[in-house]
């Protein structure tokens, strides 16, 4: 045990001539731990937030996505579709058409994203677990059925309990507009209600699903998509998905782009990573605030060690040491308090986790309690923020008094 730190301890822990000096001290430690658990709890709480929406999201997008570079639609034909088909990792693959639609149901109209695919999406989609309402088909015989947003549906008045087709109107691209009858530029399909889903707000206002023939009828195309989505089997690794992601976009050439689920929704993850730093940054920023009463408590502390540190200079002890001693006091304030906030916390989050003591404010809610996910990774950059804001705070104070005396 080093003599700066062997002092440091006896200082931190031995009872002080003024007391106020031990209240300030146990309120610095206090301060800490109180936002170091809260930064663990908020943290958590974010990630869990960030699970589900990741989570919702993977019912509709895919893990990879193929689209063209230039244009809407192309054939999907070529050597990267039998690579990925043949691909143990892969688990299915589905041909899209998607493009943005007129809806007309019962003289109640809407703007949305149709999306039409093909005869294996019914059985194999993560989507189908999300329908709360209706059942997961997209035909009956020869009639085309279709799956609605619920925010779309509620908007629309529909149900797939009522016999009402939904009509879904598109531009022709083969005819040219006539100004004396309009409806004759325009291509319209019926389709049938048969499954109402929900995941967020977004995709639940915007989204309704049909099958891809009933798709390329109202486009006007034969055989083209406009994109291939592709999905991977359970527990594949990060780096395998890189690496099939990378084999794929070389395969498929210049002419197509090759999205991971990241890629394909860009700005909501990257603002879901901004919203989870903007928090760090805020109660980092707290903590620096609670912080301050550390430098108080040493302040204290070194005019009351004065003779202690003329006696320390007297047996040979430099400016240096004795200001690792105190700088090593104020700094193990801090530690105290981080390792009780951490503790505090991750028991907090973890209680959460499993028991869901707090529950969600409305029962109509998709959860009941606030989810909560603990990470290794937040721990980390917990303890690095708390503890070099710590060892900051507490070295000001001794550099002060050094230059001081100096």
């Amino acid at each position: 045990m080093s003599l700066p730190f062997f002092i440091a301890r006896r200082y931190l822990f031995a009872r002080k001539s003024h007391n106020v000096i031990n209240i300030i001290s146990a309120i610095s430690a206090i301060g800490m731990a109180v936002g170091t658990a809260a930064l663990v709890i908020c943290l958590s709480i974010y990630n869990g937030f960030d699970s589900l929406v990741i989570s919702m999201m993977g019912n509709v997008e895919a893990d990879l996505c193929i689209t063209p570079a230039r244009g809407k639609t192309f054939v999907p034909d070529g050597e990267v579709y039998d690579w990925l088909y043949d691909n143990p990792s892969v688990k299915n693959m589905f041909c899209v058409l998607q493009e943005q639609v007129f809806l007309n149901y019962d003289g109640k109209q809407a703007i949305a994203q149709a999306k039409g695919v093909d005869e294996y999406y019914c059985d194999e989609t993560p989507l189908r677990d999300c329908i709360v309402e209706g059942e997961a088909i997209l035909s009956r015989g020869d009639v085309p059925m279709v799956w609605v947003g619920s925010a779309l549906a509620h908007k629309l008045g529909l149900s797939p309990r009522f016999v009402s087709p939904l009509e879904i109107y598109y531009p022709s691209r083969t005819r040219k507009l006539s100004l004396s009858s309009p409806m004759s530029s325009v291509e319209y399909i019926k389709v049938w209600p048969s499954a109402v889903f929900a995941i967020n707000k977004e995709v639940d206002e915007n989204l309704l699903v049909l099958p891809l023939d009933s798709m390329r009828e109202l486009l006007e195309y034969d055989n083209e998509v406009s994109a291939v989505e592709v999905r991977f089997v359970e527990g594949v690794s990060a780096r395998e998905r890189r690496n099939i992601k990378k084999t794929a976009a070389s395969l498929a050439g210049e002419s197509f782009r090759v999205k991971d689920r990241f890629e394909q929704n860009e700005s909501l993850y990257k603002m879901m990573k901004y919203e989870k730093a903007a928090v760090y940054l805020v109660l980092i920023f707290i903590i620096i605030i609670v912080a301050f009463n550390i430098f108080g408590s040493l302040s204290m502390l070194i005019i009351e060690k004065k003779d202690d540190i003329r006696t320390l200079r007297s047996l040979g002890a430099t400016d240096k040491l004795i200001m690792r001693i105190f700088t090593l006091e104020g700094w193990g304030i801090s530690l105290l308090g981080l390792f009780a906030g951490l503790v505090v916390g991750v028991s907090v989050s973890l209680l959460q986790q499993h028991f869901g003591f707090v529950k969600m404010p409305g029962a109509s809610f998709l959860l009941q309690a606030y989810p909560v996910v603990v990470s290794v990774w937040d721990l980390l950059l917990v303890c690095l923020g708390v503890g070099l804001t710590g060892y900051i705070i507490a070295r000001l104070p001794v550099r002060a008094f050094i230059k001081k005396q100096a």
